[in-house]
């Protein structure tokens, strides 16, 4: 008896948490299958996704766009005609359609040739969460989803989705917490080989704007792509994504300077624990120790002490982060570079992840999240900041967020130059778990590998956690 109270207590408690804080539901957007109501006819040929991406592990479930390993790119000559779609936007039969697409990113469209020229083409390497868009009644009409590792879209300047190359539609950041989302697999869209809950991604903006992005080859992972922002893949520059890179000494530095460190060097800052770690946050170890060598795009995980987390409107707690798998972090994204970004609708409130709800079929079943009048971006700023090797780094601090700014111009001045890229030898995709403190000195940047993935079916269901991706700039 005593026993069934105590249960039925815990369950009301649960349950007046999750009225608190509930899930976002969010739809999953699979490779081939054609949104319901798109901005541009999806058979014209506007952009082709690849179907033999599966998504990659990630160590945090929120990383920034500059990222080692993010995105993909191959061969092919175009995955995205830029061109076929500004035709289609500035073409005076498509106005009104072309007004609902520039709104989502705040600008005329007189602009919009401007804008496309400053988005670069790849494919992503991780099952991606941003908010989406539909055209309905002449409007855009935002939801939250889920895009499936091997869909081509565009990215920004500062490495953020843009445009879903398929069907036209505009991205904006996700703007909830990614460990208390409810992956709702319907319309055709079934649940596809690979996906994991712990392996899906949000991305926020890198805090400067990039000159290049360095990825990943999606059919040969030892090849690296170095491509500059607004190209289209006929100025690419290839590199050795297997060459070994040096862990840097970060023992003593903060979380956002040994983010900018790794970036450069061509490495991936992860962590563990409930949130992103505070940019101030102070870093005692690292896993592996510094002096170890790693293929490009590779984890190196790093404990810090104090300086809490950093979460979007919601608690900030200490943060322990040390090898293993990364936690669903419960920071959103910020503003996109390129357009003017306007702060929109209130991103939900963090939650512990992992909390009731999180498997399909259970009773608590997540409101959908109620887009707001007018697209925009997360209100949490960038956590880390990524120069070019041999640029001065700034530090920046912060343990709460602030407002987006209004104008797409990012945080520093010039724009970042990626690592250059290097020669032949092999690697792996994940980093070693033990945890020591760091010693060795700081490496200087360079690119580097993962790997592919597929599609198969099933139902709806919650997820979390995040990826790596490079560029520079």
């Amino acid at each position: 008896m005593h026993r069934i109270t105590v249960l039925a207590i815990f369950s009301l408690l649960l349950s007046g948490c999750e009225k608190g804080n509930p899930l976002t539901v969010v739809k999953a957007v699979a490779v081939g299958v054609p949104s319901l109501a798109p901005f541009f006819e999806e058979n014209s040929g506007l952009g082709r996704d690849t179907t033999t991406v599966r998504s990659q592990p990630v160590q945090g479930s929120l990383q920034q766009g500059d990222m080692p390993g993010l995105y993909g790119g191959s061969k092919q000559p175009t995955i995205c005609d830029v061109a076929e779609l500004e035709r289609f936007l500035t073409d005076p039969r498509n106005h009104q359609k072309a007004q609902a697409w520039a709104s989502v990113l705040n600008i005329g469209t007189d602009e919009i040739p401007e804008y496309l020229h400053r988005l670069t083409p790849v494919l992503l390497r991780h099952d991606t969460l941003v908010k989406n868009h539909d055209y309905k009644k002449e409007k855009a009409v935002p939801y939250n989803s889920l895009l499936q590792a091997g869909i081509s879209i565009l990215v920004d300047e500062q490495g953020l989705p843009a445009v879903k190359c398929s069907c036209g539609n505009p991205l904006r950041p996700f703007e909830g917490d990614t460990g208390r989302i409810s992956v709702q697999f319907e319309d055709g869209n079934k649940k596809w080989a690979g996906y994991e809950r712990e392996s899906v991604v949000a991305v926020k903006p890198a805090p400067r704007k990039l000159a290049r992005i360095a990825l990943v080859d999606v059919q040969e992972p030892a090849r690296g792509i170095n491509r500059p922002v607004g190209s289209t893949g006929e100025k690419d520059t290839s590199f050795n994504t297997k060459k070994r890179r040096t862990v840097p000494d970060l023992a003593g530095t903060t979380f956002a300077r040994a983010s900018r460190v790794l970036i450069d060097a061509g490495l991936a800052a992860g962590y563990a624990g409930q949130g992103v770690p505070s940019d101030g946050a102070k870093v005692t170890a690292t896993d592996p120790p510094a002096g170890a060598e790693l293929p490009f795009g590779q984890y190196v995980m790093l404990t810090v002490a104090g300086g809490g987390t950093s979460t979007s409107g919601g608690k900030s707690g200490p943060t322990s982060t040390s090898g293993g798998k990364g936690r669903p972090t419960t920071t959103p994204p910020p503003p996109s570079s390129g357009a003017k970004t306007p702060p929109t609708s209130t991103p939900a409130k963090p939650g512990p992840s992992g909390s009731s709800g999180g498997r399909p079929g259970e009773s608590s079943s997540p409101p959908p999240s109620s887009p707001s009048g007018r697209p925009g971006v997360s209100s949490s700023p960038p956590s880390s900041s990524s120069t070019a090797p041999g640029s001065p780094s700034s530090e920046k601090s912060s343990s709460s967020p602030s407002p987006p700014p209004s104008t797409a111009s990012p945080p520093s001045s010039a724009p970042v130059t990626s690592s250059a890229p290097p020669p032949p030898p092999p690697a792996t995709t994940s980093a070693p778990r033990t945890t020591r403190p760091a010693t060795s000195p700081p490496a200087t940047s360079e690119p580097a590998t993962t790997e592919p993935a597929t599609t198969e079916p099933a139902t709806s269901e919650p997820a979390n956690d995040v990826p790596s991706s490079t560029v520079a700039a």
